[in-house]
């Protein structure tokens, strides 16, 4: 009865560790702009609705292509940005909209970059998503598409909303002074 215990205590063990193995750290994903395929681009001109998913899964990574094209999420506490205090514009990682500013970014404890407003009304779109048995509000970009994360009525004043993002869908451009 002991051995059998110990076997099942044993290979749950692995189990463990191969899942966690097999879930991808984002802290790594994220790339600064001037490293992204957006530097040699003019970003304002491209019809980025067009692109098709060839072209995404040459220019992203495999967990940026995954969150963002295929609505998935990275893990809590892995993204690049989840606790980062510097100021400056988040743009998306797929087109360059710009989307959020570190002014109204805060700590939501959630593990995932959480703002209270978006930019402008007009730089994300909000869709009805009911995946995973539970109704929220997923956030897109309204200019490519890209899956950002969610919005729940949970946050702080003005708005009293929690924009919750994956870091892999955003690159910090970072104030002039913080460069």
């Amino acid at each position: 009865m002991k051995k059998l215990i110990l076997l099942s205590f044993t290979g749950l063990l692995l189990m463990g560790l191969v899942l966690n193995f097999s879930h991808n750290s984002a802290a790594d994903e994220g790339k600064d702009y001037k490293d992204s395929h957006l530097s040699s681009l003019e970003v304002d001109k491209v019809d980025w609705k067009s692109k098709d998913k060839k072209y995404w899964k040459e220019v992203l990574t495999p967990l940026q292509y995954k969150v963002t094209r295929e609505a998935g999420t990275e893990r809590s506490y892995t993204g690049k940005y989840w606790d980062s205090k510097v100021s400056g514009t988040y743009v998306c990682s797929n087109c360059g909209q710009h989307l959020f500013s570190s002014d109204t970014k805060y700590k939501s404890g959630t593990g995932w970059p959480s703002f209270w407003k978006a930019i402008s009304e007009s730089a994300v779109i909000e869709k009805d998503d009911s995946a995973w048995g539970m109704t929220r509000t997923e956030i897109v970009c309204s200019r490519c598409g890209a899956h950002l994360g969610h919005v729940f009525s949970d946050g702080p004043q003005p708005t009293g909303k929690r924009y919750c993002m994956n870091s892999v869908s955003l690159i910090l451009i970072p104030n002039q002074k913080e460069k």
